[in-house]
């Protein structure tokens, strides 16, 4: 199987659909799919247990988050492999990956622009019927109330686009975030929850919305459901080498030094 159209028509996309599968060992699949298969994916969970932050690759911690309370409530902090803002997950984000090869879309160009711009495009049938999606900056948004952030990375051949939505959020998990200091200018400097909204109030279930996606995709590739552990086994002795990565306790009380 390849990345690239299947005599002329769709080009075939794999897809794994898990439930309550832990953010950190996504992440290590998602960037071992990316990095040692040829073909597309799309990978989708929904929640993640137990919360966790997750950075982009290039995050500084006392930047982004109020440290001493993460160390305090004891949360585990990633880093991924890609680039993108820091987001608090739990069981009330649904992740969506799309991992694709060079040639799955026709003339597209391997940029994270381009490539934002083209997942709007693929968006827009499941948010038709609520008023005001958009891509905003880095951010799915209705109007100017963010519901999805997102994140890539390219290589040569392939690329990654990652998004976490917002089902639900918890004011309080919310205040281990500070308002970063290159925060999308639409945001005006507002409070998380004024910034923020939630896909609940606008799809009937977490199902529904899910297969809404699915449906849109198929609009594009020819879909097949995959089986995690065979996926597991099948990359299992590929090797590459993996950026993705759990800061320590020690990690976290260091990032507290460049704030004194």
């Amino acid at each position: 199987m390849t990345g690239g159209l299947q005599n002329g028509a769709r080009p075939v996309m794999r897809m794994l659909r898990l439930k309550g599968f832990p953010i950190f060992q996504q992440l290590l699949l998602e960037e071992r799919l990316l990095r040692t298969s040829n073909d597309n994916w799309c990978v989708i969970n929904d929640g993640t247990s137990p919360p966790a932050i997750v950075m982009g690759i290039s995050g500084k911690p006392e930047k982004l988050l109020d440290v001493e309370k993460v160390v305090k409530d004891d949360l585990c902090v990633i880093k991924r492999f890609s680039g993108g803002g820091t987001v608090v997950v739990d069981e009330d984000t649904l992740f969506v990956s799309l991992i694709c090869s060079r040639s799955a879309v026709p003339d597209l160009q391997l940029y994270p622009r381009h490539i934002m711009n083209w997942t709007e495009l693929l968006y827009v049938p499941v948010f038709e019927k609520v008023h005001g999606f958009k891509l905003r900056e880095h951010d799915y948004v209705f109007n100017d109330r963010k519901f999805g952030g997102n994140a890539q990375s390219i290589t040569k051949n392939r690329w990654l686009h990652h998004t976490s939505f917002l089902w639900d959020y918890r004011d309080s998990r919310m205040a281990y975030l500070k308002v970063p200091e290159r925060a999308p200018a639409y945001r005006q400097a507002r409070d998380h929850s004024d910034f923020i909204c939630r896909l609940q109030d606008f799809f009937p279930s977490r199902e529904y919305f899910v297969d809404t996606i699915a449906e849109g995709l198929e609009h594009h590739f020819i879909l097949g459901e995959e089986n995690l552990n065979d996926v597991v086994d099948e990359f299992a002795e590929r090797s590459h080498i993996s950026s993705t990565n759990v800061l320590s306790r020690d990690d976290l009380a260091a990032s507290l030094k460049h704030l004194s």
